[in-house]
């Protein structure tokens, strides 16, 4: 049988100024939204020409960006560069350290860059590992139609399972991801979510009610759904024609978070390390100092 879960939570996500001339919308990691485990931090981000972020480092997670709009460059200090197009996808396992760039494509008639980012604490065991890249182009992720290919309902599998379709994706540590299109107000699908996950819908046009006979949610909400015994996944219903949002729901970790920014470990000692280590360039920033990137410099 399945039982739906609710929202308990919701969260507008108010556009601020961050980094270099970008804008985004901040809803995890915000006052407003913190300690919702796995998840560290969900943007949503447009921006302009001439902004971007030039190199940074990271330590602890893994982020993840997904081009809703436009296009944006990456490049690592670990010799890794690329694109990640419209509709593309960049799982980023940052592991035990990496500086890298990220920087929006602008050009004639292309239009402005706009995604989301979104970081997912790693587990203790993996916070060292080497740091790692799984990318899909928009035409590598698979895509799932609950009402059949001709309905109008579509799931991008981003990672994890949805109507029978997987993603190739694999996280350290439980993820799943998707992008929902409901072209029709009345359009609705349930979605398995694993017992005992943490989810949430970020919704960025139209507007969404879960469960039964749930309340409406406008754009740029950002939904927390209960987690009950019993409650097997979300209903999920478009209220407005032309509607699209992600659910995501992450394996909860049974650890302490300590961040320092761009770096997330699990004590203040271990922080206290990172942050000797990227000042003498070791143990995964070996090339703090003498590293730069080509399309942030």
């Amino acid at each position: 049988m399945s039982i739906s879960r609710r929202v308990l939570k919701n969260v507008l996500a108010v556009e601020t100024e961050e980094g270099v001339g970008a804008r985004v919308r901040r809803s995890i990691g915000s006052i407003n939204l913190r300690n919702l485990t796995p998840f560290l931090l969900l943007d949503h981000f447009h921006v302009s020409k001439g902004a971007g972020f030039p190199d940074h480092p990271h330590r602890g997670q893994a982020t993840v960006t997904y081009m809703l709009q436009g296009s944006s460059r990456h490049e690592d200090s670990a010799g890794h560069a690329g694109t990640i197009e419209t509709g593309g996808v960049q799982w980023m396992c940052a592991g035990k350290g990496i500086i890298h760039a990220e920087m929006p494509v602008h050009a004639p008639g292309v239009p402005e860059p706009r995604g989301l980012q979104l970081w997912v604490d790693l587990p203790k065991e993996f916070k060292m590992v080497e740091p790692s890249y799984q990318e899909l182009g928009p035409e590598s992720i698979p895509v799932a139609y609950p009402n059949g290919p001709e309905g109008s309902i579509s799931v991008k599998v981003i990672s994890g399972k949805s109507h029978g379709v997987e993603s190739p994706v694999r996280p350290l540590g439980g993820c799943w991801y998707f992008h929902v299109t409901m072209e029709k107000a009345g359009d609705t699908i349930f979605q398995d979510i694993p017992t005992g996950w943490t989810s949430f819908v970020y919704i960025w046009k139209g507007a969404v009610s879960v469960g039964d006979n749930g309340p409406v949610n406008d754009s740029f909400h950002t939904l927390i759904l209960s987690n009950e015994n019993g409650e097997t996944g979300a209903q999920l219903t478009a209220t407005k024609d032309d509607t699209q949002f992600i659910l995501v729901a992450g394996e909860p970790l049974d650890q302490t978070v300590f961040q320092y920014g761009p770096f997330v470990m699990t004590t203040r000692e271990e922080i206290q390390k990172t942050l000797i280590d990227y000042q003498t360039g070791r143990d995964g920033f070996e090339k703090a100092h003498t590293w730069k990137s080509e399309i942030g410099n």
